[in-house]
């Protein structure tokens, strides 16, 4: 049976490939770039790839805990 296309590992390999290219020269284009910061903070080199990544765990680690928050039993629709 074929694989899909998104799980054969040339793809992810591809894939990873193009997210490091893209990430490089998003950091190369503020690095060269005048940038207008607000803050101190968002001045810094880099900010919106590491902003983004550490907004995107945390994200994840709320979504995890909200899951433990409002899991219920496996028999939790089951009549006795």
């Amino acid at each position: 049976m074929k694989q899909h296309w998104l799980v054969r590992p040339g793809t992810i390999r591809l894939l990873w490939v193009v997210y490091l290219f893209t990430l490089a020269l998003t950091i190369l284009a503020g690095l060269i770039t005048d940038l207008h910061a607000w803050f101190r903070l968002d001045g810094s080199v880099a900010f919106n790839a590491w902003f983004g990544f550490l907004a995107c765990i945390g994200m994840i680690l709320f979504t995890k805990l909200l899951g433990h928050l409002l899991q219920r039993k496996d028999t939790y629709y089951d009549r006795d």
